[in-house]
């Protein structure tokens, strides 16, 4: 079975085959647990994809925020992707380092700002790599283009709305960390945070909707996964997960199946569990 959304995730026949197209602009927007202590720029200056300019969610998030890379405001936005000379009638491409994962945050981030035309490079800079394509560590020096925000607030789901949930019921809460964080037997990479999860979250780790070779999954295996974990597409639905990043994995396999209104708790467990008064279970 085929994707009914195929054009968010395109593959890297397809990336090479436009990699010179005046309004395809390519992005890599890798990004590393601190424990990895691997830095995203610095490899990104080593070698990226030719033209590709680096997105930081670290720096284009909301800096009054003590939570790690909540979403900015849509100006901060729109200021910062323009420095990139990312704008309005662009077709944005995000790869990351390792597969599909923090580039999935970035095509989210878009899309909640309004900037549809946005896809995932299927497999990433490492299976851009593993075929033997062009790589650079050319200084990228874009011109700024006029990005206009509109905020999809449908897409972002906040504490409050998720709280508010656990009694209602109304929206299933789909938390794709691990089984063993979800159950509390394994301890959280965030400092100080409680193990657990919320009451009535369904746990479908992002690891499910990723092949070995960290590319999406098929729509038929996606649609399995989902109905393994207990997951009903007719019902809504959010994605969570540490920090608000792998969870735009799950949203990205749910938007490529149809389901294209499927919200991210920004804040995720490090919001939740940081939380004393928040509800947990193990």
């Amino acid at each position: 079975m085929s994707y009914e959304n195929p054009e968010a995730l395109v593959s890297t026949d397809w990336l090479a085959a436009h990699l010179n197209a005046p309004d395809v602009h390519i992005v890599d927007g890798s990004w590393h647990m601190p424990a990895a202590k691997r830095d995203g720029r610095a490899e990104y200056e080593a070698q990226h994809i030719p033209g590709a300019v680096f997105f930081d969610i670290d720096d284009i998030a909301d800096p009054a925020s003590q939570l790690p890379h909540m979403l900015p405001s849509p100006e901060t936005f729109a200021a910062k992707v323009r420095g990139l000379g990312l704008g309005d009638g662009n077709r944005v491409v995000v790869y990351d380092t390792t597969g599909v994962s923090a580039a999935a945050r970035v095509w989210w981030m878009f899309r909640v700002f309004g900037h549809d035309d946005v896809a995932v490079l299927d497999g990433g800079l490492a299976k851009w790599l593993a075929e033997g394509r062009p790589v650079s560590d050319d200084r990228v020096r874009p011109q700024a283009r006029q990005f206009t925000a509109r905020v999809n607030t449908f897409l972002v789901r906040d504490y409050q709305q998720v709280r508010a949930n656990i009694d209602r019921g109304r929206e299933q809460f789909i938390d794709t960390r691990s089984a063993g964080r979800f159950a509390g037997t394994e301890p959280e990479p965030w400092p100080g945070l409680r193990g657990g999860h919320a009451p009535g979250a369904i746990n479908l780790p992002y690891t499910d909707f990723l092949n070995r070779d960290k590319t999406m999954v098929p729509a038929d295996t996606i649609r399995a996964r989902l109905s393994d974990a207990g997951v009903d597409l007719a019902k809504p639905m959010f994605t969570s997960c540490g920090s608000g990043v792998t969870a735009c994995i799950v949203t990205l396999g749910l938007y490529l199946i149809g389901k294209t209104d499927v919200p991210v708790f920004d804040g995720s467990w490090t919001e939740w569990a940081g939380n004393p008064d928040s509800p947990i279970e193990s």
